[in-house]
C-alpha cells in the first residue's frame, strides 16, 4: 500500500488526466488553427508503450467554444473556472502565458501520458538531484508539436530565473534538458529535433521519453494501436484517449494490496487496451471506442450480439439500466479479471462468492449462474407517480434463463433459506393473474418480491412495490421513452449491451442516484442522460458508442485572465531548434 504522500501524488497526478479527459486543460492549448487529431496522437512515437493511459486533444478553438456553450448556468460558470485555475496552475505558475508563450507556434493538437515509474521499470539512472525508484510511482508527460520553430525558438530562448528551487542543465542522449531542482514540483523540459516540446513531472518520465522516442517500444508501434484508432474515428474529434488494459490493471492492483492470481493475470495479458474518440454533437458529445485482444491472444470472443428483449420488458419509469446479452459469459471474464469492469468495479468474485455461502448457504456459481445464460439487466425504477412508498424506487433484476426448472429449484432454496434463517414471512400473491413470491420482515422494510415473465425471464425486485408495472409486460415501457430513445446511440447494431441514466429525472424525483462533492454538483447537473451501446465486432474485438447529453447553456463569457503572481517566473525552456 502507498503511503499518503505518494497517493496524494498519484491522485494529482490522475486529476490532472480526468480534467484534461472532461476538456479542462484543453482551454490553455488553444490555437488558432487547424482540425483535431489524425489516426495516431500526436508524439506517438515518444510515449512509452507501457503508459497507463494516454490523451489526445484538438487545439481548435471553436471546438472547445461550442462545449462551453453547454450545461446551466452554474455548471458552465463552475467548469470555465475550473479552467481558468488549471490553467493558472499548469501555465502561469511556471511563468507561462498562453497567449503569449504557447499560441504562435503550438501545433494542432497536444498529448499527454500517464507512466507508472515502478521500480521493476527499466530505466536509465535518474539524474543528480532526483530520487531513486521507491516503489509505486506515476509521472505524466506532456508533448506539443512545434508548429513554427523559429517562433518557438524566439520566446523560448528568452532568460527565465526561477523563484524557487535551482534550475540546472544535463544533456541526455544527445538531447538538452532544462530542470528544476528543490521546487514544490520539479519539471524536466526538452525539444526533440525541433518537432516536439516535451514536459515531464519527473526527471525520470522524460528520460523514458527520449529513450523511446530513440527506438524503444512505442505507443505508435502497439499492436492493434492504430486499427483499433481507425474504427472509431470521427469528423471533428475533440481527442482520443487509450487505456493499456495490463498495465493499468497491474497497477491498480499494486496500489490496491489486491495481488492478482497467476490466472487472472495470464487473462489479462492476453488482452491489449481500450481507445475512444469524441466528437461534439448538436446536443452533447459522442464517445466512440474499441477494445481489442492481443494479436498472439490464446483467448478469443464469442461473436454473439444478443441484447434484444430487455428494453421491452423494463417500464417507462426506469433512471437508470444496465444489461448485457449473456450473464454467465459475463461473470466468468469478470471474475477470471478479463473484463474492462475489473477496473472500474473492484468487487472480489471470491468475497462475493464467500459473502452468499456464508449468509444463505448457496453455491453463487452452481444454484444461480449455471441457469443465468441469457441476457440479463439490472435496474433503477422509479415508483409510479401518485404513489408515496417508504422507498422511492426499487433496484429491479432480470435475467433470460437456460434452464428454467434449476432456477426455479434455486430461487425455492432461497425462499426456505431466508425464512428459516432470518424469519422472513415468505407469502404468494398474485399481480394480475401472475403468481409473485414476497419476502416481509416482520418489523417491516423494503418488500422483496421475485416471480417470472413471459419467455422464462426471471425476476428480482427489492424497494417499492412496482410489480404490476412490469406484468405481464409493461404497458409504457422504456424502449418507448423518449429521454431512452435520444440517448442510446444507434450503432453499434446488433449489440451485446446496453447502459442507460437518466440524470434530469432522478434529479426531479430526489433520486440518491450520484452523491458527490458540492464542488461537483454543478457540473454534474449539465448533463442530461447517458446512453451506451456495445458489440462484439469480431474474434478479438468489441465496439462502444457513448452518448452523453448535455443541456444547452448560455453564450460563454470570456475565461478569466491568468493571474501571475509577482515574481513567480520558473519554467525551465529549452531551445526548439533541432540537435546536430
Amino acid at each position: 500500500m502507498l503511503d499518503k504522500k505518494k497517493k496524494s501524488s498519484l491522485l494529482l497526478t490522475l486529476g490532472t488526466a480526468g480534467a484534461l479527459v472532461a476538456g479542462g486543460g484543453a482551454a490553455w492549448f488553444l490555437t488558432q488553427r487547424g482540425v483535431g487529431p489524425g489516426d495516431l496522437p500526436v508524439g506517438a512515437e515518444a510515449i512509452p508503450q507501457d503508459a497507463l493511459m494516454t490523451l489526445s486533444v484538438t487545439t481548435a478553438p471553436d471546438q472547445w467554444q461550442k462545449l462551453r456553450e453547454f450545461g446551466t448556468p452554474q455548471s458552465q460558470a463552475a467548469f470555465d473556472q475550473n479552467l481558468a485555475d488549471l490553467r493558472d496552475r499548469l501555465l502561469t505558475v511556471n511563468g507561462l502565458d498562453y497567449a503569449r508563450d504557447i499560441q504562435p507556434w503550438v501545433g494542432k493538437e497536444v498529448s499527454m501520458a500517464i507512466l507508472s515509474l515502478q521500480a521493476t521499470t527499466p530505466s536509465p539512472s535518474p539524474s543528480p538531484g532526483t530520487a531513486p525508484l521507491t516503489g509505486q510511482e506515476t509521472a505524466a508527460i506532456v508533448i506539443l508539436p512545434i508548429q513554427d520553430p523559429l517562433k518557438a525558438k524566439e520566446i523560448l530562448e528568452k532568460p527565465r530565473t526561477p523563484t524557487s528551487g535551482k534550475l540546472v542543465d544535463r544533456t541526455y542522449q544527445g538531447f538538452q534538458i532544462k530542470e528544476t531542482q528543490g521546487a514544490a514540483r520539479n519539471y524536466s523540459v526538452t525539444a526533440l529535433d525541433g518537432k516536439f516540446l516535451v514536459v515531464a513531472t519527473d526527471a525520470r518520465a522524460m528520460n523514458r521519453a527520449i529513450d523511446t522516442y530513440k527506438g524503444q517500444p512505442s505507443l505508435a508501434k502497439t499492436p492493434g494501436f492504430a486499427q483499433a484508432l481507425g474504427k472509431v474515428q470521427t469528423g471533428q474529434p475533440l481527442g482520443s484517449f487509450y487505456i493499456n488494459f495490463p498495465a493499468a490493471m497491474n497497477f491498480t492492483s499494486a496500489i490496491s494490496g489486491r495481488p492478482i492470481s497467476p490466472q487472472s493475470q495470464t487473462q489479462i495479458q492476453q488482452s491489449q487496451g481500450v481507445a475512444f474518440t469524441a466528437g461534439l454533437q448538436s446536443d452533447g458529445i459522442l464517445f466512440k471506442g474499441v477494445s481489442w485482444l492481443k494479436p498472439d491472444s490464446q483467448r478469443t470472443h464469442k461473436v454473439s450480439n444478443n441484447a434484444k428483449i430487455m428494453p421491452s420488458l423494463l417500464p417507462s419509469e426506469t433512471i437508470m439500466m444496465a444489461s448485457d446479452g449473456n450473464l454467465k459469459q459475463l461473470w466468468q471474464d469478470y471474475s477470471q479479471g478479463a473484463s474492462a469492469t475489473s477496473l472500474v468495479l473492484p468487487i472480489s468474485p471470491d468475497g462475493l462468492r464467500n459473502g452468499l455461502k456464508s449468509t444463505i448457504g448457496m453455491d453463487l456459481d452452481k444454484d444461480f449462474i449455471s441457469w443465468m445464460e441469457g441476457e440479463f439487466s439490472l435496474a433503477m425504477v422509479a415508483a409510479p407517480q401518485g404513489k408515496a412508498p417508504t422507498i422511492p424506487f426499487s433496484i429491479l433484476f432480470m435475467v433470460k434463463t437456460n434452464d428454467r426448472r434449476a432456477a426455479e429449484q434455486s430461487l425455492k432454496q432461497l425462499d426456505q433459506a431466508v425464512a428459516s434463517k432470518y424469519k422472513f414471512k415468505v407469502e404468494e400473491s398474485k399481480v394480475g393473474d401472475q403468481p409473485v413470491t414476497n419476502w416481509a420482515l416482520p418489523i417491516g422494510g423494503p418488500t422483496i418480491s421475485h416471480g417470472w415473465l413471459p419467455g422464462d425471464v426471471a425476476f428480482l425486485m427489492m424497494g417499492a412495490p412496482i410489480a404490476n408495472t412490469i406484468l405481464p409486460k409493461p404497458a409504457n415501457p422504456l424502449a418507448d421513452n423518449q429521454a431512452f430513445k435520444a440517448t442510446i446511440p444507434n450503432q453499434p447494431n446488433p449489440r451485446n449491451g446496453h447502459f442507460f441514466v437518466n440524470l434530469e429525472a432522478a434529479s426531479n424525483a430526489k433520486l440518491p442516484l450520484l452523491q458527490l462533492p458540492p464542488g461537483n454538483q454543478e457540473l454534474v447537473a449539465a448533463v442530461k442522460s447517458i446512453g451506451v451501446t456495445a458489440a462484439i465486432s469480431d474474434e478479438r474485438s468489441t465496439r462502444y458508442d457513448i452518448l452523453v447529453l448535455l443541456q444547452k447553456g448560455n453564450k460563454p463569457n470570456p475565461l478569466p485572465s491568468p493571474k501571475q503572481p509577482a515574481g513567480e517566473n520558473n519554467s525551465p525552456l529549452p531551445s526548439p531548434t533541432p540537435n546536430p
